[in-house]
């Protein structure tokens, strides 16, 4: 649709929406998901989560002919064997991981990729390998970007992250804040402690401040960062 210039990535790196000739409005899932209801979030979590699906699987992956959509696009049926087949959905893991001091800690690990905007920071995530549990995941992920052991694992919850088609199911686990940081190359471009009230401080103006720019609400990343700091 023609509309008017695109406008820059927000701080957060994600697209800001524009608006067409016509007077639309066009938004992108990540940036606006926040300011939905739980029905709409939900219509459009599932309608992004299809269609990614539908576009990135447009042949039998048994005898490689075209598929077409059935059961109003729940479903593929291969136009060659007629193998029919459903949307898969990629379970991750993001952890908070904290210092373990008092109740639920006094500082949280937070890094940033190299692919990311400047300043902006997050907990630590990874997708679940064959065979592995998610608790065995939490461990293998924050030692292999961080290198950092982690104990007391507790599940927080989930959310559905249809980019492309993963679930991100959330946890929290305590790490010695004095052992060494050691970044996995390539992905963890830089990892620091950070402080409850320096969180605080971000969350209360309106999600970054000089230095720390945090998930926003859209994300299981920015509700854990503020549960935590809340607490």
């Amino acid at each position: 649709m023609t509309g008017e210039a695109v406008p820059p990535p927000n701080s957060w790196g994600l697209w800001p929406g524009v608006r067409s000739t016509s007077g639309e409005e066009w938004h992108d899932l990540r940036a606006v998901g926040g300011l939905l209801d739980d029905t709409a979030a939900g219509l459009f979590t599932t309608a992004v989560a299809l269609r990614g699906w539908h576009d990135r699987a447009k042949f039998c992956a048994c005898c490689g002919a075209a598929v077409r959509r059935i059961a109003a696009g729940w479903a593929s049926e291969c136009t060659g064997c007629g193998r029919e087949e459903y949307p898969r959905t990629d379970p991750a893991v993001i952890c908070l991981v904290h210092d373990g001091v008092g109740v639920n800690g006094e500082r949280v690990l937070l890094a940033r990729q190299p692919v990311w905007p400047p300043e902006r920071y997050s907990v630590l995530a990874g997708f679940v390998e064959a065979g592995e549990s998610l608790e065995a995941c939490v461990e293998r992920e924050i030692a292999e970007e961080v290198g950092v052991a982690v104990r007391g694992i507790r599940y927080l919850g989930s959310q559905p992250w249809p980019f492309p088609r993963s679930v991100m199911i959330a946890f929290a686990a305590e790490a010695d804040p004095d052992a060494p940081l050691c970044l996995a190359d390539g992905e963890i471009e830089e990892a620091r402690w950070v402080p409850r009230e320096e969180v605080l401080a971000a969350l209360e103006a309106g999600g970054e401040i000089p230095g720390l720019r945090l998930p926003g609400a859209t994300s299981i990343a920015g509700q854990m960062l503020a549960g935590w700091a809340l607490a």
